[in-house]
């Protein structure tokens, strides 16, 4: 066996190990982007600011009302277990605001204040099982919407009760996306240098 014949083998188990290591951390990265979410109604899904907490396992949540720029809800979609109680509380930002039901299995109305440090609770139970669709009555028309979605059997964005890792919809952060992209190239690159290091072989130096 050729010098030659040696290091283009040890190149070529190098090249294998850089684009299967490269494949894998594309693979970690995603399964750690991918986040499974209840179907939203579409006003909550356009809802203003849009942020999204899984607190299923908590006891207690707290939702900031008049958030961002005063006319949001912060978390704006919620996932939780029944038993948990919701706690929204005012920023004192964006005029009055009240929190009460549009659809859903789960009814609550509060007054309308402005006051900061205003609160208002809701445990919610078995019977609230499935989504719950809320909004801001003051600003509802400019996008001051939310939703609680209660226990494990919710249908998500698939179209399938959640609990199954099938279920769902992934949703891909752009710094996933971008690195997905970079691993795509840089594969694409190191075959490319394989297949001219195999075809043409190594250049000595006094070449």
């Amino acid at each position: 066996m050729s010098t030659d014949d040696v290091s283009r083998r040890a190149f070529m188990r190098t090249a294998g190990g850089t684009v299967a290591a490269a494949g894998v951390g594309a693979s970690a990265t995603g399964s750690a982007a991918a986040q499974e979410q209840p179907a939203w109604p579409s006003a909550v899904e356009d809802a203003n600011v849009g942020s999204y907490q899984d607190a299923r396992g908590q006891d207690e949540v707290t939702i900031n009302v008049g958030a961002g720029d005063g006319l949001a809800f912060d978390p704006t979609k919620v996932w939780i277990e029944p038993g948990t109680t919701v706690t929204w509380e005012w920023t004192g930002q964006g005029g009055n605001h009240n929190v009460e039901t549009v659809e859903g299995p789960a009814e609550f109305e509060s007054e309308i204040v402005g006051e900061e440090g205003h609160t208002f609770s809701v445990e919610f139970t078995e019977d609230h099982a499935g989504i719950t669709h809320y909004q801001c009555q003051p600003h509802a028309q400019i996008g001051m919407h939310g939703g609680i979605a209660v226990g494990s059997d919710v249908e998500t964005s698939g179209g399938e009760g959640g609990g199954g890792e099938a279920a769902g919809v992934v949703f891909v952060p752009d710094a996933a996306k971008a690195l997905g992209v970079a691993t795509f190239f840089a594969m694409v690159a190191t075959l490319a240098f394989a297949f001219a290091f195999l075809k043409y072989g190594t250049v000595s130096p006094s070449e």
